[in-house]
């Protein structure tokens, strides 16, 4: 037994509910940021003269900050810890909104874009490691999932607010107010997250346990004492951010990173593409209109958040391993329709991006849950940003050739390499992915301990039998 059992058997309480809406807070923000630029984008468009690399370039530059912000940031949040920088990168995202509304030129609005990207990218591993670390285990799979409706939720209602700008004002002349309310919705959010503490499981492992066990008795009001026999199974212990890194690619820990980068890359890189650009889809796929194209893309986000509902609940009782391999195999099909069928009507493109948004919610919440379940505490923010920032490859440099590749080699061919991204993340999480559903934090992250080899197996264990079906 771990005296930080408290955290894992403890009942969803009222501090549990803050943390979630806090740290769900930043998905959402990262929804509504990078799915609003498609709308705003036309409306840019029509008051500067934007060729299709700098239309793309705006599209990627939040993608490639993503990148550097997760990958950077995620270490640095392994050893200077996740409450220092929890308020403060959305902090950095209000201000770079803001200065959004004010832009004259396309350079400045990529290169504020490429500031949002910096800090969201370094909310992702942030917040997402706070919430595990502080999620009892019978909930993990669907509070940390619950951050990838959130992003849906976000997505969804840049939608909304864009289809109703447009509707009211009778066009996209206002694309500076809809880039500025992202800064409305992250003060927010920066708000929200005042009084939340450090985690007591990062507290431990730099040595503080004095100020781990005041963080145990201040949420649980219960005084615990704690010892080195409490720790997450962990690698040897490192120094630098440059060690932390070499720890994901080495081992058996490389294998879960390459699993997770996959996955994330996979899921993400069509559906960033076709948030950032779906209303050029659209109107390419001949749905005409500006309100008809965003309400069509608003029905997709929509249908991505309802993906989302069913797959919350079958992560912890279907398991974890199931809703990754089987959703993808599912996605690879509209995404070949589309490419083969070239000259398809409007109404089978709406529809295949519709079953495509619907059935992609399993990876889109197992691409938050595997690489904070998989990686201990020393290391859980630095692999989720190596995660998200492989993923963010992929994103950026199929957000950027995007409008390149419509206008050269046309939507078909365009799809097809989507297709083919998704068919080669459902071969490696056929063969890698594991089951995790009902284990502690101690026996997922473990790579020598019998759990954790088990882990291996891709099988949920028979004790927890009982426990996933609840």
């Amino acid at each position: 037994m771990s005296a930080l059992d408290i955290i894992d058997e403890a009942p969803a309480s009222r501090f549990h509910r803050k943390l979630l809406i806090a740290c769900c807070g930043g998905p959402f923000l990262d929804g509504y940021i990078l799915s609003l630029i498609g709308v705003a984008l036309i409306g840019f468009a029509q008051d500067f003269h934007v060729s299709p690399v700098e239309q793309g370039l705006i599209g990627a530059a939040s993608l490639i900050g993503i990148f550097f912000g997760a990958t950077l940031f995620g270490a640095l949040t392994d050893r200077i810890g996740r409450e220092k920088m929890y308020a403060l990168d959305l902090t950095v995202l209000v201000v770079a909104c803001a200065l959004s509304a004010f832009v004259t030129a396309p350079w400045q609005l990529i290169a504020l874009r490429l500031v949002l990207g910096l800090a969201v990218g370094a909310d992702y591993p942030i917040a997402t490691s706070l919430l595990t670390e502080f999620t009892p285990r019978k909930s993990r799979g669907w509070m940390i999932g619950l951050s990838g409706f959130a992003w849906s939720v976000g997505a969804m209602s840049a939608f909304v607010v864009g289809f109703a700008v447009v509707t009211l004002s009778g066009g996209h002349h206002l694309w500076r107010w809809l880039l500025f309310s992202g800064a409305v919705v992250g003060v927010i959010v920066v708000l929200l997250r005042r009084g939340i503490p450090e985690s007591p499981r990062w507290l431990l492992s730099k040595g503080r346990v004095a100020e781990a066990e005041d963080v145990l008795r201040t949420v649980y009001g219960r005084h615990i004492t704690l010892g080195p026999e409490d720790l997450d199974a962990t690698p040897a212990p490192s120094t630098s951010i440059l060690a932390d890194l070499r720890t994901i690619v080495r081992g058996g820990y490389l294998k879960r990173t390459i699993m997770c980068g996959a996955l994330y890359f996979a899921q993400i890189t069509p559906q960033y593409a076709l948030y950032t650009f779906g209303t050029t889809i659209l109107i390419a796929a001949g749905i005409t209109g500006d309100n008809a194209a965003t309400l069509g893309e608003l029905l997709i986000a929509a249908l991505f958040a309802a993906g989302v509902i069913p797959a919350l609940k079958l992560v912890d009782t279907w398991g974890r391993r199931p809703m990754t391999v089987v959703p993808f195999a599912l996605m690879v099909l509209p995404l070949l329709a589309l490419g083969l069928w070239t000259d398809s009507p409007a109404w089978f493109v709406v529809t295949a991006f519709a079953f495509y948004a619907l059935v992609s919610g399993g990876p889109s919440i197992l691409e938050w849950i595997y690489p904070n379940e998989l990686f201990p505490t020393e290391v859980r923010a630095t692999a989720v940003g190596a995660a998200v920032g492989i993923s963010r490859i992929g994103a950026a440099t199929g957000t950027y050739l995007l409008p390149i590749g419509l206008h050269s080699i046309g939507l078909g061919p365009t799809l097809l390499i989507g297709a083919a991204i998704t068919l080669a993340a459902f071969v490696i999480c056929l063969a890698w992915a594991p089951e995790t559903r009902g284990r502690s934090l101690a026996e997922t992250s473990s790579l020598h301990s019998e759990n954790g080899a088990a882990l291996n197996r891709t099988t949920p264990p028979t004790l927890d039998a009982p426990e996933a079906t609840r």
